[in-house]
């Protein structure tokens, strides 16, 4: 079990790929409603957020009515 694997199950149950859910936990983003934190640009530049975890992310962001930070 690596380091990561203890504190990404929330990225992992909505399909994320490991690099996106490894640059989520790196800035401290641990569930659906930390991403409020941030602006979608910025989470767009995390090294290992593809188009796919972008798409994935926004989606899911939606059908829980929460917003990135503007």
């Amino acid at each position: 079990m690596d380091a990561y694997a203890a504190v990404d199950g929330s990225w992992q149950e909505i399909g994320l790929a490991a690099p996106a859910r490894r640059a989520l936990v790196d800035e401290g983003l641990f569930q659906l409603s930390d991403l409020r934190k941030l602006s979608l640009a910025a989470i767009k530049e995390l090294h290992g957020m593809g188009p796919n975890a972008i798409r994935v992310l926004v989606s899911e962001m939606k059908k829980a009515d929460l917003s990135f930070r503007k």
